[in-house]
């Protein structure tokens, strides 16, 4: 299928045109913050500096939306971006980032499970990883959260243009395989490459968000 080209030549869909549009809702530090339960909502979870608001970013073309700041680990809110009236993009607080003191990431922690076990409008997980660091602990930590919750998630190996073609390749068939072995709702999980820096996978993540959201 031949996709229409926007001014830019940038290749568009749908969910593109929506994703755009997004904008900052709220920050959430506790569960009683969080918005209204209705519509549809896709979190985005990753490992501090593993390239989360940069590929939030891209996937919705505003280099603004998501802060990225030298300091991994700065954010400690969940974030919500509203799509439309019924969709929203959720980022999680970042999470395994060393410096970050105990109680903190304690707070982070019981933040994300409040968020996980209360919301029925969550549709699915993006889990950002570093591809040349994939399924830390804490992503796995990640992933059974979601197994638990019996959501779909879609793995995002970021930064892969910091290695080679074949490199990168090698490790999206590595994950794939160990996938089946840390969650166990491995029919509803799948793994794609990304570049924020290439804008390479921006299409490909599109897809799953508008399977998700309907968009």
């Amino acid at each position: 299928m031949i996709k229409a080209k926007g001014a830019s030549g940038e290749a568009t869909s749908p969910a593109a045109i929506a994703l755009r549009r997004s904008q900052f809702l709220l920050g959430a530090a506790r569960a009683r913050q969080f918005p209204a339960d209705s519509g549809w909502e896709v979190a985005v979870a990753g490992r501090s500096n593993a390239g989360k608001s940069s590929a939030i970013n891209v996937i919705t073309g505003l280099r603004g939306l998501a802060r990225i700041s030298k300091t991994p680990g700065r954010t400690r809110e969940i974030n919500f971006f509203q799509i439309d009236e019924e969709r929203r993009l959720v980022d999680l607080p970042g999470y395994g980032y060393a410096r970050v003191p105990v109680a903190v990431r304690e707070a982070w922690r019981r933040l994300i499970e409040d968020y996980f076990r209360g919301r029925q409008c969550l549709r699915g997980v993006i889990v950002v990883m570093d591809c040349r660091h994939p399924l830390t602990e804490f992503d796995q930590q990640m992933l059974q959260w979601c197994g638990h919750a019996r959501l779909p998630v879609h793995l995002l190996l970021t930064k892969a243009d910091k290695l080679s073609r074949g490199a990168a390749m090698a490790v999206l068939h590595q994950v794939r395989g160990q996938l089946s072995k840390v969650y166990k709702e491995n029919e509803d999980a799948t793994v794609q490459l990304f570049s924020a820096l290439k804008r390479s996978g921006v299409a490909e993540a599109h897809e799953v968000l508008a399977r998700w959201m309907e968009l």
